[in-house]
Formats: structure tokens, sequence, C-alpha cells
């Protein structure tokens, strides 16, 4: 469609638009019911069929279907004529807001609605000629479709109730992000972040820790395997950046997201303390992107919540428009440097596999005095009492390796294995196959121990692996599977492929068959071989 053809479609439809629905009459659940209430599937796919009524400026794509068949749905705002790639995309940010992964969690919800409504309405052209909106309103439709009074009731409204923290697989979505087991999460993978690759992502939650005062809370991602660059910008600027804006623009008291280390002593430290890419948002990072986790206050009553949540999307949009050519120069050098590394790595180059954290700074929290209760069954917990104090504390988020593996030229997958190569092309790294035999040097990890979960974890008895690699020259065939490291998800690769990831292939018992012989003692020799150093390799894409 040439230029001219545009602007008069644009011209038409702004027009139809101004003469129709103005959306003042399209309220969302919890606005209705004075914030007694959340929002059912039902309710949900009939706002936004209001949206599609309100504006052209949006369309609904799926993201899949979740496991009880509901379909999952992807609002696009911005432009109608975008597509996933094209140079129309190279201009624009796009960012991707997510909800109701926990349905138990439902501010978010609300909020995306709400926010979807009144970006629609106002129609700002500033903001639609250079961002791209992404919204999943309710991600988890199986976990929220079984709402009820008796779900999280320590927490402050809605009173009429909420739904399940869990999918229709009685999984937790947020802890299934490497390992992909969830409809949800490979629609995710599918048809936003492989498709539509977002330059931003936001998770909304709701917290479960620590008594505080600010009704919103927000962190990053953490994972130190990603672009440290990226980190370093979340914390030193963007974060600082819509704090301050929250409070000024749109008087929302917030603070970054952790709890206390110890609630009777507080000035040991705020700390974040999940740093695993099976989180979605330290996931994201891996990916060299920009994520952030929104935790809204378990506390503050459901409006409060509602709203906050809601200025924080609006204060990650303004701050898109206003830093957009330094977010694309940041993650386009990130994807550069990862590619580089990956065509010719040195022994200096490594991957994380255990962490520890440290200070990352002071931040001021305002919290209340706590009193320990004892509980009757030897657990005990913490009850807030009516004094207010404000703290400066160390704010423990700053994770850093304390140990590490070798980052490989390449890793070689020795089994044909279809569960593997699935789960490899469902988060969009790329594989190639040996075009001819091939002998090489490799390192190859000899296994000293394997030590199984005492507990299920998600489905799994996860493993934990001991041993050490050991050099040689091995053959492989025609056809054995090649990751290259020189791509922009090499991160992902590595911490999926790496013998001792913490959150790899190992641990969610993908290659348990092939670990230990079929009869007698002793281990199998893992089989994933890395090559270290750069070499010509005779392969074809897979």
């Amino acid at each position: 469609m040439n230029k001219l053809l545009r602007f008069v479609f644009f011209l038409i439809i702004i027009l139809v638009t101004a003469e129709g629905s103005s959306g003042q009459d399209l309220l969302t659940v919890a606005e209705r019911t004075g914030y007694k209430s959340t929002s059912g599937y039902s309710d949900v796919v009939t706002f936004i069929d209001g949206l599609r009524a309100l504006s052209p400026f949006i369309r609904v794509e799926s993201m899949g279907r979740s496991v009880n068949g509901h379909d999952i749905p992807l609002l696009v705002i911005g432009d109608p004529f975008l597509q996933a790639s094209g140079a129309d995309r190279k201009n624009k940010l796009v960012v991707y807001i997510q909800a109701g992964i926990h349905a138990d969690e439902v501010e978010g919800k609300e909020a995306s609605l709400m926010f979807a409504r009144d970006i629609l309405r106002q129609g700002d052209p500033v903001l639609f000629r250079n961002l791209l909106i992404l919204i999943c309103p309710i991600f988890n439709i199986d976990g929220n479709e079984k709402i009820s009074p008796l779900h999280r009731t320590y927490q402050n409204g809605p009173v009429n109730g909420v739904g399940v923290r869990y999918n229709g697989q009685s999984l937790d979505l947020n802890r299934d992000a490497m390992k992909a087991e969830s409809p949800e999460i490979r629609g995710l993978y599918s048809n936003v972040f492989n498709k539509w690759d977002p330059e931003i992502f936001m998770d909304c939650h709701t917290t479960n820790g620590s008594y505080h005062v600010e009704p919103v809370t927000f962190t990053w991602m953490v994972n130190p395997n990603g672009d440290t660059a990226l980190i370093g910008y979340m914390r030193r600027k963007m974060m600082p950046g819509l704090s301050a804006a929250l409070v000024n623009k749109y008087g929302i008291e917030n603070c970054f997201y952790g709890e206390f280390v110890n609630m009777l002593n507080p000035g040991l430290g705020w700390i974040y303390e999940i740093s695993q890419p099976r989180y979605l948002t330290n996931y994201y990072g891996l990916r060299n992107r920009l994520a952030i986790l929104n935790e809204n206050y378990v506390y503050a009553d459901f409006r409060s919540r509602v709203n906050g949540c809601y200025s924080l999307m609006r204060t990650l949009i303004e701050y898109a428009v206003a830093n957009k050519p330094e977010i694309k120069d940041l993650l386009n050098s990130a994807d550069r440097k990862t590619v580089m590394r990956g065509l010719d790595p040195g022994p200096e180059d490594s991957l994380g596999i255990v962490f520890d954290v440290r200070s990352a700074g002071d931040v001021t929290i305002r919290t209340y005095e706590a009193e320990l209760v004892q509980g009757e069954n030897g657990w005990n917990s913490y009850r807030r009492t009516d004094r207010q104090i404000d703290v400066t504390v160390p704010y423990l988020i700053d994770y850093y390796a304390t140990a590490k593996a070798r980052f490989p030229f390449a890793y070689v997958l020795a089994v044909n294995d279809p569960e593997i190569i699935e789960l490899l092309r469902i988060h969009g790294i790329r594989m190639e196959k040996l075009e001819k035999p091939v002998s090489v040097w490799v390192e190859k990890f000899e296994i000293s121990r394997l030590t199984g979960a005492a507990r299920l974890n998600q489905g799994h008895y996860t493993n934990t692996l001991e041993g050490s690699f050991r050099r040689e020259n091995t053959t492989f065939p025609e056809g054995t599977i090649i990751i290259r490291t020189s791509q922009p998800l090499a991160g992902v690769a590595a911490c999926l492929l790496e013998p001792q990831s913490d959150d790899g292939l190992v641990v969610w018992n993908f290659l348990d068959r092939y670990l230990v012989p079929q009869w007698g003692p002793g281990y199998n020799d893992l089989p994933v071989y890395k090559i270290t150093g750069r070499i010509d390799l005779p392969t074809v894409d897979f």
C-alpha cells in the first residue's frame, strides 16, 4: 500500500472512531464492581471485543491454546499494518506486557485491560509512531477459571476471589521458561518472543513477602549469563527512572522488589533471591533483551494495586518512547557482542554455573516493625505491628558466578533425541547438522556423581551433576547435531546444554535415559560435547 492510500485509510478510520464509542462505557470487572471482583475468561473476551469496536489500531492474535483448550489472546496495539518483520518493525520498539501467569495474582489483568482501553481511546500519534505494544491480559487461563474466595485469603482483595497459581497441568508457568513443557510457554515463545522479539518485556505479579508501605514494586533480570551491560543499564538508569517518574508524575510510592533477609532485623538487607533462568524475566535477559518483574504489594487494597500497576505500565511506555534510540543501540550491541564471542571464544570466556549475590547499593524501604509468631506445628511467622519505620539497607541483587565453565565455540548433541531437538527449536535456537563424518577434539564430561532431588519439583526429580571434562579426539557421524554459539540466543543455548548448568537439560531430566548403562554400575559419557576452539565444520542448517 503506497503512502497516499495509507494516509487516506488512517484519516477515514480516525473519523469513524471519533463518531463511535469513546470507550467511556467500557469498564473492566474490577471497575464495575468497585474492585470487589476480578475478570473471568469470558469477561476478558467480551472486553477485548469492546476494544475492537473502540479503535482500528488493535488486532487480536492467538498465542496458542491452554491445556483445557482456551484460546490465549494477544493484543497487538499500534499501526495495524505492522508485521513482525520488515522496515517498519525496525523503526519501532516492541513492548510486551504480560499478566496472569499466576492466576491468583490478578491486578495486572485488570490494569492491562484498562491500559489498552485508554491508549486506544487517546490515540497518541507519538506513541504509535515509536512503539508497538503487545499485551496478554490473561496468560494462565485455566488457573484463572478456578476463581474462588478461598484462594489467597491473606490477600487484601478482591473479596470475591482469585484463581490459582498453577495451570491445567499443575505447573507453575513461571518455573517453565527453560524446560518449556506447557502449551502456554510454548505459545509465548512461538508467537511473541520468536515472532516479535520484543525489546522490553514486563511480567505482572503480586508479592508474597515482607511488609512495606509501597503498593508497587519491580525489579529487573539478574542472571549474569546474559549481557551484563543490559543489567547495568536497568540498574543504573532505567529502573531508577521508572521509580522517579512513578512518584513525580503519578504519585505512586514504589520500591525495588525484594524481601528482608530477616524481618526482625531489616538492616541485614533487602534481597531478590532468584537468579535462575527458569523464571521468565531472567530467561528473557539471556535473550539479550530488557525484562521487568512487577510485583504489586499483596497487603495493599485491590484498587491501589490495580492503579499502581496501571501507572507502572504508563511510566514504562513513556520511558520507552523517550529512550528508543538508546535502547535500540544497546540491544543491537548486545547481539553483536554475543555473536562475535561465539565466533572465536577464548579461555577467558565463560558461563556461570554457581552463583552468589552481593549488594548493588542501598535502597530505602518504608516498612513496619514486625513480631515473631510461634506456631504450634513449629512453623514460625511474622506479624506486622503499627510501628512504621523507614530503613536504608543493602539491596542484594548483584548476582555473580562463583564457579564457571568454559564457553565453547559449539556444542555437539550426540543423540538424535526428538524431545531435545523440539525443545531447542521452541526456544528459537539455530541448529546445524554435519554433512559428513568429522573427527574433532572435544571436551567430554565424565560423570563422577549424579544425584536426584528427594522431592518432586514441577513434576521432576531434578538432577545435580558432579564430574570433570576430559579432552579427546572423537569422530562424529554424518547428521550429528551442532549448535554454534555465534548466534544471538547463545546464552539460552549454553544454559540448556552445559552439563553443570543450574537450569539445563541435565537438571530437568531430558538426558536421564542416556546417563547410566543398561546393566552394571557407573555412568555413561554425557552425550553433549564441547568444541572449545574455532574450527571449520562441514554443516548445513537443520
